[in-house]
């Protein structure tokens, strides 16, 4: 890797992307002496510390350099000090201060203030302590503290899973300025076009080296594996034509020279293969009986969660038909999770009523389900422990549906990747004949062709589809409605994604 450049690790769930990273944050991979290296991989612990001194005590150089200026004024505060002393120490303060000033550490908590704000923080959320916040807001100050510090070579394991879009586009516009090198795992398509310089593909234990975005390296690579299948056949003809003239003249004399020259040319042949392209992902939800509409409703609904907490909803009027294709979008915390709650009946309106089918089936995707699997049984006995008395054969087929096929339906949960877990919850979800899906955030963990893959399938479900996601491949696939939620209202925002981005993109320049 260059300095400068910025890598986007890629290839198929399961085939070692995540393993690579640990393996260079852990230095089991040589890494040069001189180069700070930092992965965001654990959220911070929840103290007492506030956000915003999180943040600015990660930077260990500006630390020991506050440390030590205090230390210097405790000696120039002590009485009875000789002129020699005084001096000593002045002129030891001034070297300090000309190398906090080279450094500009006074600018600091503007900078640290601006990423986490830019994350989703505001201001007095800065000052809060950070056992306040949900282990998701506590990854983003992890990865504020990592854009703080500025590593050399910073790795990010799926930076977006806990963002919403804003922070998103937020996260690509200053990464995108990054003087240092990146490399990145993600299954957003739209993040690896818009902030990587290059890419890393990881497939058959090998790793080749595409420069460009992600879509120039899917071109790119297309037209290589074409070259290299249609080389391949070339060489494959010349061999079949080549070994039928020395078997044809193997034993006559006259030609015994060519026939060598043949042999000797097949030997120097170099040795190509054929393609061996990555097996096609496939979902497949099963075809379900269309409702009749309407589906699902909040009619004058509002919503807060006690007497004591303010209303997070006010007088929304929603409804669903039995084809919806609606996707959620606002900043975290304005409430679209609590939004697909009342949807599915876990919560009760405060006011208001939800109307719903009375033959409706939810299917319901959280990441929440994915984390409670248990890990210690295969994805089979997952499926038989939730719908007993199926046959092994059923289990098997509903596995296949979201390619968990052969041996990996025979093994434990805590050995699949995040993305593997992500399909046994889908077909978790599958066995249950939905006629309707309500997912949350459904695309973490994924890589970018079983994004795909559920976008497609997505398409394809005979039944409606109410989904929270910030993946701008899944949305542009799926959705027909896009709902913002902000200030305790929701609304169906006209002119759909394109009309957000560029509603969030003002937002954005105005507080740069």
């Amino acid at each position: 890797m260059a300095y400068g450049r910025r890598y986007g690790l890629v290839g198929r769930n399961g085939i070692g992307k995540t393993t690579l990273l640990k393996m260079i944050s852990s230095e089991q991979l040589r890494i040069p002496s001189g180069i700070s290296l930092l992965a965001v991989e654990q959220e911070v612990e929840g103290d007492d510390v506030r956000v915003i001194d999180a943040v600015l005590a990660s930077d260990k150089r500006r630390q020991a350099m506050i440390e030590e200026e205090k230390v210097l004024q405790t000696r120039l505060n002590k009485e009875n000090l000789t002129e020699a002393e005084k001096s000593k120490w002045n002129e030891e303060l001034s070297k300090l201060y000309a190398a906090m000033e080279n450094l500009q550490l006074d600018k600091a908590p503007a900078r640290a203030a601006s990423i986490l704000y830019g994350l989703g923080f505001t201001p007095d959320e800065q000052k809060k302590p950070t056992k306040e916040f949900s282990g998701g807001w506590r990854m983003r100050v992890a990865l504020a503290r990592a854009l703080f510090i500025k590593p050399d070579l910073l790795l990010l394991d799926e930076p977006t899973n806990m963002l919403d879009m804003r922070a998103v586009y937020w996260l690509e516009g200053h990464l995108q300025q990054w003087e240092g090198t990146i490399l990145t795992v993600s299954h957003d398509r739209k993040f690896l076009n818009e902030i990587c310089t290059d890419i890393i593909h990881l497939h058959t234990r090998r790793l080749d080296h595409y420069r460009g975005n992600y879509d120039t390296f899917e071109k790119t690579m297309k037209e290589k594996l074409s070259q290299q299948q249609r080389e391949y056949e070339a060489q494959q003809t010349l061999r079949q034509h080549t070994q039928e003239f020395i078997d044809k003249f193997r034993y006559n004399a006259k030609r015994a020279a060519m026939v060598q020259s043949r042999i000797k040319m097949l030997e120097k042949l170099p040795v190509l293969r054929a393609v061996e392209p990555d097996s096609d992902i496939t979902f497949k939800f099963a075809d379900c009986e269309e409702l009749n509409n309407p589906v699902l409703q909040l009619d004058d609904m509002s919503f807060r969660y006690n007497e004591d907490a303010p209303f997070l909803f006010r007088k929304l009027n929603l409804g669903t038909h039995a084809n919806s294709r609606i996707c959620i979008v606002g900043e975290n915390g304005s409430g679209k999770t609590t939004l697909l709650k009342l949807l599915l009946g876990e919560l009760n309106p405060t006011v208001g009523l939800r109307n719903v089918n009375r033959r409706i089936r939810i299917g319901y995707f959280t990441q929440h389900h994915v984390d409670q699997l248990d890990m210690y049984m295969t994805a089979i006995e997952v499926l038989a422990h939730n719908y007993p008395g199926r046959s092994q054969e059923e289990y098997r087929t509903a596995l296949s549906h979201f390619g968990l096929v052969g041996d990996m339906a025979l093994q434990s949960v805590y050995t699949l990747s995040g993305g593997q877990k992500s399909r046994l919850a889908f077909a978790n979800i599958a066995m249950l004949k939905p006629n309707y899906l309500i997912l949350d955030e459904p695309t973490n963990h994924l890589d970018v062709e079983t994004v795909a893959a559920l976008g497609a399938a997505l398409n394809r479900f005979s039944g409606g589809v109410v989904l929270v996601s910030h993946d701008e491949q899944l949305i542009e696939m799926v959705c027909k409605e896009l709902w913002v939620v902000k200030d305790r209202m929701v609304v169906n925002l006209e002119g759909g994604l394109e009309e957000y981005r560029k509603q969030v993109y003002k937002q954005l320049q105005l507080i740069s």
